[in-house]
């Protein structure tokens, strides 16, 4: 796991309600996903939001990827 990619995604009670999001702004890694997933390819986003940044795709997706190996998932009721 690259940590240099990893440390962009910060999760901050004070942001977004606390959802992980890009280097403490308001991008947050379901965003970006969300596009990504729409078909917009990396440039359109580079393009559309400027605060962006290649590394921060990089991020989101590895940081996705992460929580796909995780081993159980407990249901938590509130």
């Amino acid at each position: 796991m690259n940590r240099v990619l990893f440390n962009r995604i910060t999760i901050n009670p004070e942001v977004c309600h606390g959802r992980p999001s890009i280097r403490n702004t308001r991008y947050t890694v379901d965003l970006l996903l969300d596009l990504l997933s729409s078909g917009m390819s990396e440039n359109e986003i580079l393009e559309d939001y400027p605060a962006i940044e290649s590394a921060d795709i990089k991020a989101c997706l590895m940081f996705a990827s992460q929580l796909t190996k995780v081993k159980s998932l407990n249901k938590i009721v509130a």
